[in-house]
């Protein structure tokens, strides 16, 4: 139960790592409705970095809530939602 409880709180929290990254790099030629796709990939990245954090830094005791999957859950959702909102956009 503790692992989907972790799990859980990684896609939240990618989807606040999401949102919050979309309020500091502004796109002025942004569409309406853009906020639920950054949300949803937050969560999604935010999802596969735990997933690799944990396998990385706690591969005996694989555990959700860990130092090792929430930061690097934190840090895939701010590097994936960072290189969309600047970095693919500017390169259409």
């Amino acid at each position: 139960m503790q692992n989907w409880i972790g799990i859980a709180i990684w896609i939240v929290m990618g989807a606040a790592i999401g949102l919050v990254m979309r309020a500091l790099i502004s796109r002025p030629e942004e569409q309406p409705g853009h906020a639920q796709v950054i949300a949803v990939l937050g969560a999604f990245a935010s999802v596969i970095g735990g997933m690799l954090g944990v396998g990385i830094f706690h591969l005996f005791d694989p555990r959700a809530l860990s130092i090792g999957g929430m930061a690097s859950a934190a840090v895939f959702a701010g590097m994936m939602t960072f290189i969309y909102r600047w970095g693919l956009r500017t390169l259409i």
